[in-house]
């Protein structure tokens, strides 16, 4: 029998829709009011999703305190109010766009959990934009 247990977060940050290699002329046509050279913020909300056997001895999928954690360290201390493009290693050479974050955190995540385990990942960009990701 396979439960999901998930926690909520969020974080906000500013970023810029870019690329280095494009001119102005086409990010403006591609990304329009994202590609602001100032930046522009969100107040992301995100849920981490983790399925698997119920744990006979504890009750536990993943203890979710354990999880609640390990989004602080991966996930809200480097992301929280920071520029995703300046502040954040893994988006200097990567467009910051939801579906590039998502997969970022992911991976940032996925790592630190035991491989019985699944996870998703849905990152809210705004209240009726968000992405979703698992690994596929």
């Amino acid at each position: 029998m396979k439960v999901t247990v998930s926690r909520k977060a969020h974080f906000n940050a500013a970023h810029r829709l870019y690329r280095k290699d494009w001119s102005d002329e086409k990010n403006d046509a591609v990304f329009g009011k994202c590609n602001n050279p100032n930046f522009h913020g969100h107040n992301y909300d995100l849920i981490v999703s983790v399925t698997g056997e119920i744990d006979p001895e504890t009750g536990y999928v993943m203890d979710v305190k354990v999880l609640k954690d390990l989004i602080k360290l991966e996930v809200e201390d480097a992301f929280d109010h920071k520029n995703l493009n300046v502040d954040v290693p893994e988006f200097q050479d990567l467009n910051p766009t939801a579906e590039n974050i998502v997969v970022v955190i992911f991976n940032k995540l996925r790592s630190h959990l035991s491989e019985k385990l699944e996870m998703e990942v849905t990152l809210y960009e705004t209240p009726r934009n968000f992405v979703t990701y698992s690994g596929q």
